[in-house]
């Protein structure tokens, strides 16, 4: 039998030689899911022998993560804010840059109708609702697979979301669109954690990323009532998406960057 730091040591090893960026944090991930532990038991634990059953189900796991499969993947989840997600291939896996638009949500005047456009897992109308139980939040999505897994997550988080199934903001009645939209381009080269793995109908859209973006600014721009449309972008695409809302009626324009410094959410008011 192996130990627990020995198991670490060879697995982070083989991540690395894989090209994984996070070798030894998802070497710990994986086997702390198959101990039943937390990464802290695990630096308790390191002396301790790894079972032959447990031991089977770690190589398995890190089989998959060798061969570039999302961790999320993996694992069946990820967290967002205070919530626990399920996912799987079905959706994009929630990034921390998303929780901008969150926050921007956590701003609005009481009781406002939100739409979140691409409801993916539906982390961003989740998380809302979760930490602004007052507001109406709908959920809309093109893809009836990212919608079950939705419905599953506001199920077992027992969160009030109106989840549908919808082309944009096309039969939707809102004061306020909350967007992270398919926004990288058609020709760009993806890690293979995301290009092999992660729908690709939630990553791209056009030849510079903006197609869908373009269409729920009109969209939005036509609808009087939709006072603020929060739209998550790229890096380098906040200039143009600015100038696009600007056209489309949205006089008042905020830029957020993200943790990174990247242009990260463009909110756009009127």
């Amino acid at each position: 039998m192996t130990t627990v730091r020995e198991e670490l040591a060879a697995a982070t090893e083989s991540l690395a030689r894989a090209g994984c960026d996070t070798p030894r944090l998802d070497a710990e991930l994986l086997l702390a899911r198959v101990l039943g532990t937390d990464r802290a038991g695990l630096v308790m634990g390191s002396d301790d022998e790894v079972s032959g059953d447990h031991r089977t189900r770690y190589l398995a796991l890190m089989t998959r993560r060798v061969k570039r499969e999302p961790i999320s993947y993996i694992t069946g989840y990820r967290d967002f804010r205070n919530l626990t997600l399920a996912v799987d291939p079905r959706v994009l896996i929630p990034r921390p840059e998303t929780e901008l638009l969150v926050e921007v949500g956590l701003g609005l005047a009481p009781r406002l109708r939100v739409a979140d456009i691409g409801t993916g897992s539906g982390a961003v109308a989740l998380a809302l609702k979760d930490e602004r139980p007052d507001l109406k939040v709908i959920g809309v999505d093109v893809s009836e697979g990212a919608l079950s897994v939705a419905r599953m997550n506001a199920s077992r988080l027992r969160l009030d979301v109106e989840l549908r199934l919808g082309d944009l903001l096309e039969g939707v009645s809102c004061e306020v669109v909350l967007a992270n939209l398919p926004y990288i381009e058609a020709t760009a080269v993806l890690p293979p954690d995301v290009a092999e793995y992660e729908p690709k109908v939630a990553l791209f859209s056009g030849l510079d990323g903006l197609d869908l973006v373009r269409k729920l600014v009109a969209q939005a721009g036509a609808r009087p009532q939709v006072a603020l449309l929060a739209l998550e972008l790229g890096d380098g695409q906040a200039p143009t998406v600015t100038d696009l809302v600007g056209a489309a009626g949205f006089p008042e324009v905020e830029v957020l960057k993200d943790l990174a410094g990247i242009e990260r959410v463009v909110v756009a008011r009127r």
